[in-house]
């Protein structure tokens, strides 16, 4: 095997294996930016031995053991008690004096648990939310802090201080590598959650930037929301987000052209929807909802998306029953973006002026000041309506404030097409 393809097989196998690893030593040295050192050491010994020895029968096992070793000799040395602080030594000569079990034993013992441990670490309140997902992205993800920058597309050095920063406060907040409490377990759980969507939807609709969507981040975050799911069967917020997640992305080779432009989800071709992503979608549905309980946000936006993915055309979409769960979601959980969704909606199911008058009573909330889908969605309404000139200035407000190229252009388009109609 060649060098090249060496490389790439290491890659991808630090993709599979990383976050295990990192999750493993977490537990036995307790400190996630150490951890992840560690298990870099065990990822440079790989490229430095396995072009010339090949590749092991078990890569994953040759790295943990690699990893366990570095640790191991870590300890030894006693480079660990010389890089925390003198708590962190009482700490761990009370964990000698308990007779915790020898380090071989420990490393390998619970890797589901110490994984789920590692994503409540990864994705803690105390962190920014920029933070949480560069975090994740790192520990879970597997991506280098290259990779992040270009997904995001902010500077590689803002993401490396981000992580940075996000390991120094983790370690200063001291908190704790487990699973929260019942009391705090659900707040914990929502903010995993929420990074974990906020990176899904970054991939399916890019804020800014040249593209459309982003299909790596979309497969990295249903990777992580499947995980979870292994993970936290019993929760059914967890399943709630995998069912919207994967009924999403089942669209996605509908939603652009091959030219790379934008196709909004009425003018979509839905035999081009992935079949097995919705069956996937829809299991998932019906799990978090067996589980019992109120149905969640993520499942509520899931029962939503199911809508969609049952209408073999457009016009058989039940457009009262997903304005009765964006009612329900509005109620759970209020905002201005959901008002927006639910106008959308009762546009379909009762007409564009009953659309509009909700709109217009969004019009002076601050923090839709500068969404560009708020003039977005008006400037559909008022063509609908024939108010082709209104409709004009809105399409070209949207796109003025739109980051993403080319959503920009097909907003433009929509403005030209306005113009011409009011011409007409």
């Amino acid at each position: 095997m060649t060098s090249t393809l060496t490389h790439r097989a290491i890659d991808a196998v630090w993709r599979i294996e990383s976050a295990r690893i990192i999750a493993g030593l977490t537990r036995i040295v307790r400190d996630v930016g150490i951890a992840e050192e560690l298990a870099q050491d065990a990822l440079v010994a790989a490229l430095e031995q396995w072009p010339e020895s090949g590749i092991p029968d078990n890569p994953g096992a040759w790295l943990m053991a690699t990893a366990k070793h570095r640790a191991i000799d870590l300890r030894r040395r006693n480079k660990l008690l010389e890089r925390k602080h003198q708590e962190f030594g009482r700490e761990l000569e009370a964990q000698q004096e308990m007779a915790v079990p020898d380090l071989d034993a420990a490393i390998d013992d619970e890797v589901g648990d110490d994984l789920l441990r590692l994503v409540f670490i990864s994705c803690h309140p105390v962190l920014s939310p920029e933070a949480r997902v560069a975090l994740t992205l790192r520990l879970l993800g597997g991506l280098t802090t290259d990779e992040i920058a270009r997904a995001f597309l902010v500077a590689e050095p803002t993401v490396a201080q981000r992580i940075v920063r996000a390991k120094r406060t983790l370690s200063d907040a001291h908190v704790p590598f487990e699973i929260p409490r019942k009391a705090d377990l659900a707040a914990r759980l929502a903010s995993v959650l929420e990074v974990i969507y906020l990176v899904f939807n970054e991939g399916y609709s890019a804020t800014a930037g040249d593209d459309w969507m982003r299909p790596a981040l979309c497969e990295d975050a249903l990777r992580l929301g499947r995980i979870l799911a292994e993970l936290a069967p019993n929760e059914p917020e967890v399943h709630g987000l995998v069912a919207l997640m994967q009924i999403q992305a089942s669209r996605s080779a509908a939603r652009v052209s091959p030219s790379g432009e934008p196709i909004l989800l009425l003018d979509q071709d839905r035999s081009l929807w992935d079949q097995l992503l919705i069956r996937r979608g829809l299991v998932a549905l019906e799990l978090a909802e067996k589980l019992g309980g109120s149905r969640g946000p993520y499942a509520l936006q899931a029962a939503i998306a199911a809508c969609h993915a049952r209408a073999l055309a457009p016009q058989d979409t039940d457009w009262p029953r997903i304005v009765e769960l964006y009612a329900e979601l509005a109620q759970l959980t209020p905002s201005p973006v959901v008002e927006l969704n639910r106008a959308v909606a009762v546009a379909m199911a009762f007409g564009p002026a009953a659309g509009l008058e909700l709109i217009d009573a969004l019009a002076s909330e601050p923090s839709l000041k500068a969404y560009h889908l708020l003039p977005s969605v008006r400037g559909d309404f008022l063509f609908k309506l024939g108010r082709f000139a209104e409709a004009q200035q809105e399409f070209a407000r949207a796109a003025s404030l739109t980051r993403n190229a080319r959503e920009r252009d097909l907003l433009l388009d929509r403005a030209r097409a306005s113009a011409q109609s009011s011409r007409a």
